[in-house]
């Protein structure tokens, strides 16, 4: 009988180029062309202003981790929900219950609440003391 090779770590990203991996490499390469672009065509205030902040933003997205998931994945995440839309809707109906159906012939249940013991404070107390012991009666035997 032949034997396979399991390949194993499939879900790690190959490293492409040194310890980065192909989209690693690709938001520093696009970091790095927004601010080569913003340096021969913005102003020098402009360019403090606007390229930091996206070039920030892309080397996050190559390396920064939310939870323990890729900075992409949660931005992607964040985006789809703001974007998409949603509605959200409840409306009580007054005087219409749910019920199961019952068969034909079976009389009206009586409602539990008149069956129910009411329990007060020192009878829940004498009720949980009691549990207790009986636990740790039961612990002994």
């Amino acid at each position: 009988m032949q034997q396979y090779q399991v390949p194993q770590f499939i879900m790690v990203e190959d490293r492409i180029i040194g310890p980065l991996t192909l989209k690693q490499f690709l938001y520093l390469l696009g970091a790095a062309a927004i601010g080569l672009i913003g340096w021969s065509l913005l102003h020098l205030v402009l360019f403090l202003v606007v390229v930091p902040p996206i070039a920030g933003f892309l080397v996050a997205m190559a390396f920064a981790k939310v939870n323990s998931q890729s900075f992409p994945t949660v931005v992607f995440n964040a985006a789809s929900y703001f974007l998409k839309p949603r509605l959200y809707l409840w409306r009580r109906v007054e005087g219409k219950k749910l019920q199961a159906p019952r068969p034909a012939g079976a009389k009206k249940p009586e409602p539990m609440l008149a069956t129910l013991p009411k329990f007060t404070e020192s009878k829940l107390n004498d009720l949980a003391w009691s549990l207790d012991i009986k636990e740790r009666l039961g612990d002994r035997g």
